[in-house]
């Protein structure tokens, strides 16, 4: 029954994932009515329904998200055993999906992962930068980035990163005409770049310490933001303060195009950590590339 039903299923599986007969007819290369066919050809042999079928949209029964839940992880598990087996003779070889921040991207992903892939020529990785909380598993993703603090418990965590302080900065040009704060709760009198949270909707609210007490300010301003980089730029631009990661400014510090306060105030975060679900055997490119990620201090 498995032999007969094995190519339905995996077209069941994509459609339900796309929750679309059209977007998963993309995605697999044929038609749309070879598709249906197939489901219902599925159904009708299985004689139970897996998709309810609207004009607008398609999402899986209950029975289908029982099937969905059972072959997922086991389909998974065969194709990187398969992948595994295939490249014990030859190169190194496959596909990676990985989700991260847009600091984490551009400061430790991409600079580590560009020697990497051109060492390794037939490992294709797609990164997609969201600064949001995405759920790696629902997203078919192979591995998270996230700061050390926020990943799940029953995920596998490597730190790639060391920690890192967010720190307040401004162009010497708004200093001059507005003077500097002193302590954080004189932010309220100064024009501040906001951050939207993406995963929350609300505005990130700048977080200091001092001799141990953290405190939380909320700030004001003509500008919100969700990306770092236009952040900085603002903040290039004489628009107001902004808080930012210090790594991502440190050159134009020392350049004099942006000037650094409330030192003092500012902690230290935890590092970034790549995190996974816990899986028997990973594809050896995959291994690889938490070598290569791996921080070593």
């Amino acid at each position: 029954m498995l032999k007969e039903n094995f190519n339905e299923l995996q077209i069941f599986l994509v459609v339900a994932r796309e929750r679309s007969f059209t977007k998963a007819a993309g995605k697999l290369g044929v038609s749309q009515s070879a598709l249906s066919h197939a489901v219902k050809a599925l159904e009708e042999r299985l004689n139970i329904r897996l998709l309810t079928r609207t004009t607008r949209s398609v999402a899986p029964t209950e029975i289908g998200e029982k099937i969905i839940a059972c072959l997922e992880p086991r389909l998974a598990d065969l194709e990187q055993e398969l992948e595994t087996l295939v490249q014990i003779n030859g190169p190194t070889s496959g596909n990676i999906r990985i989700s991260a921040g847009e600091h984490s991207a551009r400061n430790l992903l991409w600079p580590k992962l560009k020697p990497f892939l051109k060492e390794y020529p037939e490992i294709n990785v797609e990164l997609r930068v969201d600064n949001g909380f995405v759920n790696i598993v629902d997203g078919r993703y192979d591995a998270g980035v996230r700061l050390g603090e926020s990943v799940d418990k029953d995920m596998i965590a490597v730190r790639i990163g060391p920690d890192f302080r967010m720190v307040v900065i401004g162009s010497p040009d708004y200093f001059a005409a507005n003077g500097t704060p002193q302590t954080p709760h004189e932010l309220q009198y100064h024009k501040c770049i906001n951050m939207r949270l993406p995963t929350a909707g609300g505005l990130y609210h700048w977080e200091f310490e001092k001799e141990g007490k953290p405190l939380r300010v909320r700030v004001e301003g003509q500008l919100t933001f969700n990306l770092l980089s236009e952040r900085i730029d603002a903040a290039l631009s004489g628009f107001g303060l902004a808080c930012v990661p210090e790594d991502m400014v440190e050159e134009r510090v020392k350049a004099g195009e942006l000037i650094q306060v409330l030192d003092a105030w500012c902690p230290t975060f935890p590092g970034y950590y790549l995190y996974y679900p816990s899986r028997k055997q990973h594809p050896p490119a995959f291994a690889l590339m938490i070598d290569v990620l791996r921080y070593t201090g």
